[in-house]
This record gives structure tokens, sequence and C-alpha cells, in this order.
């Protein structure tokens, strides 16, 4: 009869030292997907001072509210490098303008913010001015538009839409 016994294994030096690269390689993938992820989704808005913003949001809610009972409608077009902006009254009508300027907000990286003024579209007089329009072409994704039209108002009619870009033009 034959006995043989085997020997136990031994942990060694390099058993541990795979262990702890192991260890470390799923902490260092695990974080850098969800870094990768965060920064693919995130669309957050960012302002300064949130003890500010939260101070002016009764304020800008009773502005919100006399801008929607005027009942008017702003058109954004963006195509071919041109971005064209009009409002028009409930009734259909369009409504003169003095100016428009834009911001181009990306939802999460400011330094890709462009602002933007339009000028009086080809064919409206200076007086009374229905369309303006620019030269631009912003980078295809989502976007938050900040439009103010000079409409003659006490303050601008302020128009914000998150916009989808796709091969420069707006979806």
């Amino acid at each position: 009869m034959s006995t043989e016994t085997q020997k136990p294994r031994e942990f060694t030096g390099r058993h541990m030292l795979i262990s702890i690269i192991a260890f470390f390689a799923v902490v260092i993938g695990v974080n850098a997907t969800m870094a990768t992820l965060a920064r693919k989704s995130w669309t957050g808005l960012v302002v300064e001072n949130t003890y500010v913003a939260s101070q002016q949001f009764n304020e800008e809610a009773r502005k919100g509210r006399a801008q929607a009972a005027l009942g008017w409608t702003g058109k954004l077009t963006i195509a071919s490098g041109d971005v064209r902006y009009s409002l028009v009254d409930s009734q259909g009508k369009p409504v003169p303008l003095h100016g428009v300027r834009m911001l181009f907000r990306h939802p999460a990286y400011e330094a890709e913010d462009e602002a933007l003024t339009l000028a009086a579209a080809s064919g409206d007089s200076p007086v009374n001015t229905r369309e303006f329009a620019a030269r631009h072409a912003p980078k295809d994704g989502v976007w938050i538009v900040e439009i103010d039209a000079d409409a003659g108002l006490t303050s601008p009619f302020r128009d914000i839409r998150r916009i989808m870009i796709v091969k420069g033009a707006l979806q």
C-alpha cells in the first residue's frame, strides 16, 4: 500500500501580489466605468450660487406666468449653418422684434457654451423685424438654448428649450 500525502499548497508572496493587483484592478475598473457613465449622462443644471437662485425663484416664476399669458410662441430653426428665430402671437400673427440674443448651453460642460446675437433677416425692415438669423453651426448633441427676444416689453421674452442637434440640424 502506498500512502501518498499531498503537501498543502502554500500561500506565497506571489499569491498575495496577484490578490492585491486583482483587487485594485476591479476597484479602478468600476470607478472608471462609473465616471464614464456619469460624464455621458449627467444633465444637471449649474448655477453659481444655489442660495441666490432659490431667492429669485418666485420672481422668475411670476415673470414666466405673465409671459405665458401673452400666448406667444417662438419658432426656432437650425439647419445648414443657419439659426433663425421668430415670434407669433396667439392668433398666429408675427410679433415685431427689436433684437434677439441666444445662449447655447451644453447641459454638462460650461466650456462649450456659446453666446450668439442674431441680426434682422434679409427682407425685413429694421423697424418692423419679424425674423432674426445668424450663421452658426452648433455641434451635434443635446443643447439648452436660452433665447432673449426684445419685443418692446419691459423685460425680454424668454424662450428656453432643450434641443437635439443631429448632423447640423434641429431634430
